[in-house]
């Protein structure tokens, strides 16, 4: 008997957000609360499209401007709700540790609550939490060759 293959819970709320209220939404990216909460305030914002994990973004200005406006939706979003600069924090989990198979960016406004929760998030190198910043870095378009 063949397995079902559950449909995405991201999709699902990017897509007909009947039970999850958004704090953003457009044609590309949505934001909502993280049912979890690690911090202070943490807010996920995922592309409408469905992309499995940071190792499926390349390098480029599709992906590239995708993650910078994700990125731009929660700095706008935390800086409305809790507006204390220097202490937001932007990343994505990398797999294996990514407990969703859908790209989401977590937004925290800290402190972490309780502070252990703070382990979960540590940039421990390429299984680990990876800086929205430091993946920009990764995608970023290669620049034009000169002629």
């Amino acid at each position: 008997m063949a397995r079902a293959i559950s449909p995405c819970i991201f999709c699902q709320i990017a897509r007909s957000s009947n039970s999850t209220p958004l704090l953003h939404s457009d044609d590309k990216i949505v934001a909502f609360q993280d049912i979890k909460p690690a911090a202070f305030r943490h807010y996920l914002v995922v592309p409408v499209e469905h992309i499995p994990t940071v190792n499926d973004l390349q390098r480029g200005n599709e992906h590239y401007t995708l993650v910078s406006d994700m990125l731009n939706v929660g700095e706008t979003m935390l800086s409305r709700d809790a507006p204390q600069p220097n202490k937001y924090r932007f990343g994505f989990h990398q797999p294996p540790l990514n407990s969703v198979d859908h790209l989401h960016l977590h937004c925290f406004a800290l402190p972490f609550i309780p502070r252990w929760k703070q382990l979960k998030y540590l940039s421990s190198g390429p299984l680990g939490f990876i800086e929205a910043e430091k993946l920009l870095e990764k995608i970023k378009p290669l620049s034009p060759i000169p002629p």
